[in-house]
Order: C-alpha cells, then structure tokens, then sequence
C-alpha cells in the first residue's frame, strides 16, 4: 500500500488517498478513475510528499527504552516474589520490629520487610541496622 497527497488542479482541493502500489495509481489516473470528491474534475495529481518512516530514531529508542524498563520491572517481581516467599512482612511496624531483631540477637528469626519512612530507615543506618531499599510494584500495577 502506497499513500498519495493528491490535489485538484480544478478547484485546488488536497486530499490523500492509499493505492495498492504507484503503478495502480498511473492505471487509475490512465482510466480516468480519479476524480476530485469536490468539483469531480479528472485533473487530479500527486503532490510533493515526505516520506513516511516506519522506524525513525525516536520510536526505536522508545521501544528499547519501554523494552528495557520491562526488563527491569520483572527482576524487580522476581526479587518482590522471592522476598515475599522468604521472608516475614511485619507492614508499618518495620523499624521497630529491625530493632527488635537487632538488638535481641538471642532470638534468631526470619528475614522481614515492610514499610518505612526515609527518616526511620536513616535512623536504622545511624544504629547499625541494616536496611535496604527497593522499588516496589502492587500486584494491581500492569
């Protein structure tokens, strides 16, 4: 499929239309099968058009980049997925129940996540507790 900008020499009217191929559009034009939807003049020809890329600079670089970040968020589900199979989620109640691991060594326990401030994950690190943090998608996030 071909698309043409078109225009009227009659009533100067511009318009596109899709062939199958150029050499259909000379066959229309030879017949007489082209007409102006306006004035219905058979004076119609190709004008100057520019070309139509299909994979310009920019919409390969998006594609890579969406391509990439779907590549990232589904580490990210593979991590969120081992954590949740091996650990504990303790919610909000994330900084107080590291200290209480950390502080109670006696008491060996599971690993836990949850929910924390900057300000309570700043206060773990001035303790010594070790903390990380990582992106985290819902489950309802496509």
């Amino acid at each position: 499929m071909i698309k043409y900008r078109l225009v009227c020499k009659n009533c100067q009217n511009s318009f596109d239309s899709w062939f199958a191929s150029s050499k259909e559009f000379e066959k229309l034009k030879r017949l007489k099968h082209l007409n102006c939807h306006k004035c219905n003049s058979l004076k119609v020809e190709k004008t100057l058009m520019s070309p139509s890329v299909v994979n310009s600079k920019e919409e390969i670089l998006s594609t890579s980049k969406d391509k990439k970040y779907l590549k990232v968020k589904n580490k990210i589900k593979e991590y969120q997925k081992f954590i949740k199979k091996n650990l504990d989620f303790v919610g909000d109640n994330f900084a107080n129940e590291a200290r209480s691991i950390h502080y109670n060594k006696k008491e060996k326990s599971k690993g836990i996540y949850g929910n924390a401030t900057s300000d309570e994950i700043s206060e773990l690190k001035e303790e010594g507790i070790e903390t990380e943090v990582i992106p985290w998608f819902r489950e309802s996030d496509n």
